[in-house]
């Protein structure tokens, strides 16, 4: 995990990532966990919001920034958060990064940092 510390106030950015049953999909919510880690922004629940859990779509409406990240072209996170009438002010897509993606769940930590470096340089 990079270091790299952050000055944001986390609890002002929330981040979605993606799950899903690939690679790419687990590298997402490995780097929402990373970035959370780093005090950068708070992971929150995708599901919860899918769900339509009505005190976790409010607390995200006073989110300073909401980030979504996606494993890959279908943009399951952001449709989530958009279809309970959330739009993410960030939107990162794993395998526009070159990442491939792929379903025997091998992750890099490299590929996390960059999804995590990516993020960083959509918030400035």
């Amino acid at each position: 995990m990079n270091e790299d510390k952050c000055d944001c106030k986390s609890e002002e950015i929330f981040v979605f990532p993606c799950s899903g049953g690939s690679n790419v999909g687990q590298i997402a919510n490995e780097a929402g966990k990373d970035f959370s880690r780093l005090k950068c922004g708070k992971m929150f629940c995708l599901a919860g919001i899918g769900g339509h859990v009505s005190d976790i779509i409010e607390s995200t409406k006073l989110a300073k920034k909401i980030i979504a990240i996606d494993g890959c072209q279908l943009h399951c996170a952001k449709k989530t958060l958009e279809y309970a009438g959330l739009k993410p002010d960030v939107h990162i897509v794993v395998t526009d990064l070159g990442i491939q993606k792929n379903y025997d769940f091998i992750m890099d930590n490299s590929e996390i940092d960059k999804v995590i470096e990516k993020i960083k340089e959509e918030l400035i």
